[in-house]
């Protein structure tokens, strides 16, 4: 875990096709959760909670804060840097929960549930052009782009800095594109920027 880190958001079906494919409505505004600090982890060995049903991937661009939100903010000015994180869920957990009108919490905040690679500098892109993708085992599983964001990066910026204040050391993970799936011990997980690894997990 980070010690500098405060507040894990993270923001589910933010992509059409992925609210699809798991046969969920798509949000009128972001839904928005949190992870504990607890959660998060950087290195690259991984370890799978055992136990509790099948553990699913996400891949997910994931904001870096260093500034804090004002009403006018630009989010490039708040964002300090950019990397890609996979958030990790107790699929049937979750559905459980959901089922039973409880929060996802158990099935979303388990610790290293929340992995990112390392931080990287804002490219020179427009951020609401960049892509990014994931591989497990060698094999192309997810490929997001950014425009593609049902609520844009600038939209969460300002939702999330509204309602729950967003500032130095908060992390944002963005939401998934479609192709999620089960991920299992002695799986290898890559992630890439602009087409350049920036992320690596192996799972245990």
């Amino acid at each position: 875990m980070h010690m500098d880190v405060r507040n894990i958001y993270c923001v589910g079906r933010n992509y059409k096709k992925h609210a699809e494919e798991l046969g969920n409505d798509v949000p009128e505004e972001p839904l928005l959760f949190m992870k504990p600090t607890h959660s998060l982890r950087t290195e690259e060995k991984a370890v799978l909670p055992s136990g509790q049903g099948e553990v699913h991937y996400e891949a997910e661009l994931v904001l870096h804060i260093g500034g804090m939100w004002e009403k006018g903010s630009r989010a490039e000015d708040l964002i300090s840097g950019i990397s890609t994180g996979l958030d990790l869920t107790l699929r049937e957990l979750q559905q459980t929960l959901k089922e039973k009108g409880k929060p996802w919490l158990p099935a979303k905040g388990f610790l290293g549930s929340a992995l990112t690679g390392p931080e990287q500098p804002l490219p020179e892109k427009e951020l609401t052009s960049l892509s990014f993708s994931l591989e497990i085992n060698g094999e192309e599983k997810q490929l997001g782009f950014t425009a593609d964001m049902i609520f844009p990066i600038q939209y969460l910026v300002d939702t999330i800095g509204r309602t729950y204040g967003l500032g130095p050391g908060d992390v944002i993970f963005t939401g998934t594109p479609e192709g999620v799936g089960r991920i299992q011990s002695g799986d290898e997980a890559v992630l890439y920027l602009e087409g350049t690894e920036t992320g690596r997990f192996t799972f245990t």
